[in-house]
């Protein structure tokens, strides 16, 4: 029974991967799956072709990007002409992975797996994720920040399974240096709880503690030696809030960021503040019913999604007036801060949906079961939960239904790679002096050495 147990858990975890992954490779689109994007085509392409695999640990910008730097290698090894195509797989491949073991992570916290699918399911869903995040490596840091608190929470049953979660951790942590926010989540894979034969928590959870550890210890050395060139902005607390409702939030609402503060606009601010509430009373009726456990988990994502999207603000000087918004705002584009602190808030709001709809249909003994009718206000307020998430995708992904276009990617309109390095290999042929032909990404250009086009 244990081992079909195993078998039909990793079973389902694996088709929650391949269909994220497929969603996130469709929402891209034939072009932007076939272009380079930034860092992709820039320093991770430079560094990878000047020092080759020993690029790994590598600094740029302050910090390490081991996942990264890792799928370009992988792209690295097929032809030139197929290396954007290979990093938009590879990354809406290491998504999915991402997604497949937040399904298992997440069963001691979101106990129906159709729930536990749809919160595996966020990165895939959220709106806001083609239009800079999504299939390209240089901005995978921001899943796998999502993916570091079910790592760091999750309590080991066997050694094996710790010692694999401790290579994850690893990965993870060398990768995105703002997974120190979630550290103190390490503290709830050492607190025994459940019935009495499963108290007994051991030195399982010491690998990914360890781990965990050293590798934002080594992010922070990295970030004192090699220290990022900031650009602090000016935003005030206002703006700053402001903000988060327009794009973060919004971006839940709206497939274009921008149609919101045309609402704000024209409306008011109840068009945002009204729906903010009653996602509030969501997460705060999780907190107030759920176990431990998975209170703790809901604030740490709710609070992680207000200190991702104020901290990058103000270290990137990202500051927009977002309290007293004007009409050109309605045009700009959403920042990729706002898709990151999307993702933690969509997540918290899916495992809020788990919490309350099993809280809502738990038995109890008699003298602790609330009253049908609390237990249907509690089912029916996971229902609810479902729903936003539900909705926040549809948002992004149907927008026939909406009457209304998706924000597009940066990189839905090329310049497609493959049509480039072919006319790049016939100049580099038609004369042996030249050196390196350069070819344009989205949104830069880089150089490609004609030694490998020939």
């Amino acid at each position: 029974m244990q081992r079909w147990r195993s078998v039909r858990t990793v079973g389902a975890a694996g088709l929650v991967g391949v269909v994220v992954t497929f969603v996130g490779w469709w929402r891209l689109g034939p072009v932007a799956a076939r272009t380079v994007w930034a860092e992709d085509g820039g320093v991770f392409w430079r560094d990878r072709a000047a020092d080759g695999p020993l690029d790994l640990l590598e600094p740029y910008a302050g910090y390490l990007h081991l996942v990264p730097r890792l799928l370009v290698d992988v792209a690295w090894v097929f032809p030139v002409a197929h290396y954007a195509v290979v990093l938009s797989l590879g990354s809406c491949l290491v998504v999915g992975g991402a997604a497949a073991l937040v399904s298992v992570l997440a069963r001691d916290v979101v106990h129906p797996w159709p729930l536990r699918a749809l919160l595996a399911a966020v990165p895939a869903l959220l709106p806001l994720a083609p239009v800079e995040i999504a299939g390209n490596a240089a901005n995978l840091h921001w899943y796998l920040l999502a993916l570091a608190p079910w790592v760091f929470a999750y309590r080991p049953r066997r050694w094996w399974s710790a010692v694999g979660l401790a290579a994850v951790t690893a990965a993870v942590t060398l990768t995105e240096p703002q997974t120190a926010l979630f550290l103190p989540l390490l503290l709830l894979a050492w607190v025994p709880d459940g019935p009495v034969g499963e108290r007994r928590v051991g030195l399982r959870p010491l690998p990914v503690t360890v781990v965990a550890v050293l590798g934002v210890a080594a992010q922070v050395a990295v970030s004192a030696v090699t220290p990022r060139r900031l650009d602090p902005g000016v935003a005030s607390w206002r703006d700053v809030v402001a903000g988060w409702f327009l794009q973060p939030f919004g971006g839940l609402l709206h497939a274009r960021v921008g149609e919101v503060v045309r609402a704000v606009l024209d409306h008011g601010w109840a068009v945002v503040l009204v729906p903010a509430a009653a996602v509030g009373v969501l997460l705060v009726a999780a907190v107030a019913v759920g176990p431990w456990r998975a209170r703790v988990l809901v604030v740490a994502l709710t609070v992680g999604s207000v200190v991702v999207w104020a901290g990058a603000l103000w270290v990137n000087g990202a500051d927009r007036p977002w309290s007293g918004p004007a009409p050109g705002m309605v045009d700009a584009p959403p920042l990729r801060y706002g898709a990151a602190s999307g993702l933690l808030l969509l997540s918290a709001i899916a495992t809020a949906a788990g919490v309350l709809i099993t809280w809502g249909g738990a038995r109890r003994p008699v003298t602790t079961r609330p009253g049908g009718a609390v237990r249907l206000t509690g089912t029916a307020l996971g229902w609810c939960a479902v729903a936003v998430v539900v909705g926040s995708a549809v948002a992004g992904t149907a927008p026939v239904a909406l009457d209304h276009e998706p924000q597009p990617s940066r990189r839905a309109d090329g310049p497609e790679w493959a049509p480039q390095v072919a006319r790049a290999a016939a100049s580099c042929r038609a004369d042996p002096a030249l050196a390196s032909v350069r070819v344009e990404t989205a949104p830069w250009g880089t150089r490609i050495d004609c030694a490998r086009l020939r």
